[in-house]
């Protein structure tokens, strides 16, 4: 999510203002818990806890659901966001970019995977679970949600720059955890990220969600599956590249080699060479927390 640090958005930027607020979202961040659990550990009557959650709630931080306890109807509140990204400097309308597209997860060009592997459309598995196969099966143009515990993906993406056009910068954001048997919170995994086989650099995904069900989890998706990831934006432009506004390497679009009438390829992967080889999940926009494929957006020079 990305928040432009304006008076329109008070109501989320207030919520980071009170100590206890942020208290809660740290308790939050571990494991749900009752409005009765917050109130002993924050040590502050049920009441203003309350307030609190609602003011939390209608920023879209947290969610809340009622529960039966043993004592009557309970609420019990989740960490619903995973992350946000301050605007400081919103981009102007001229800044607006030129050319963006959607690729679907499933439709990735290149493969090569290694078990624990699998894929999923939004109502069913697509071939066998940890079979590398599969992932060359026709149908996988249908997948919602990918994963392998080494390996690489690539994706094509269409180049449309006219002949005396050039790319200024490329953005691509999409969601992506790592990938454990069932599901791991706790489990690093080194994703590294290339364009035309040049290296952009190397998050590491700290672990496999599955503590807390997506939002977008279809009903037949097992709760002891991986749930969700994190929304992830890298972009390339002509100081270097970046990941979540964070610079992870010197390369330009220069050192890119993107010309006309010439596909771009996109690979993510997990290298077994890596000291945390933890595998991929990729989420398209009917699982996880993010209703979106990937996402590519192109900045031309004028």
């Amino acid at each position: 999510m990305q928040i432009e640090v304006s008076t329109k958005n008070m109501s989320f930027l207030e919520c980071f203002s009170s100590e206890t607020r942020v208290k809660m979202i740290e308790l939050l961040h571990h494991e749900p818990l009752n409005i009765k659990q917050l109130s002993q550990r924050l040590e502050i009557s049920s009441a203003i806890v309350t307030k609190h959650i609602q003011k939390l709630e209608q920023a879209g931080i947290v969610s809340s659901e009622n529960a039966t306890g043993i004592r009557g109807t309970q609420k019990i509140c989740h960490l619903k966001l995973e992350q946000a990204v301050l605007q400081f400097k919103p981009k102007k309308q001229s800044e607006l970019p030129t050319n963006s597209l959607s690729i679907p997860v499933g439709q990735y060009s290149s493969f090569e995977v290694k078990p624990t592997c699998g894929l999923a459309s939004p109502t069913q598995l697509i071939g066998v679970l940890d079979d590398p196969r599969y992932f060359a099966d026709p149908g996988h143009v249908h997948a919602g949600i990918l994963w392998f515990g080494s390996g690489y993906v690539e994706y094509r993406i269409p180049n449309f720059l006219h002949r005396n056009q050039k790319l200024r910068s490329l953005e691509i954001s999409f969601e992506i955890c790592s990938e454990a048997p069932g599901y791991n919170e706790n489990w690093p995994s080194d994703i590294s990220f290339f364009i035309n086989e040049i290296p952009l650099g190397m998050w590491t995904s700290p672990g496999d969600f599955g503590a807390q069900r997506g939002v977008l989890s279809p009903d037949w998706w097992s709760s002891s599956n991986t749930q969700h990831g994190l929304l992830k934006v890298i972009s390339v432009g002509t100081a270097g590249s970046y990941l979540d506004g964070t610079k992870i390497s010197d390369t330009t679009m220069d050192d890119l080699s993107v010309t006309f009438a010439k596909d771009i390829n996109f690979r993510i992967a997990s290298l077994e060479t890596s000291p945390n080889c933890g595998g991929i999940t990729l989420f398209g926009k009917n699982f996880g927390n993010y209703a979106q494929d990937i996402v590519v957006t192109m900045h031309e020079d004028k």
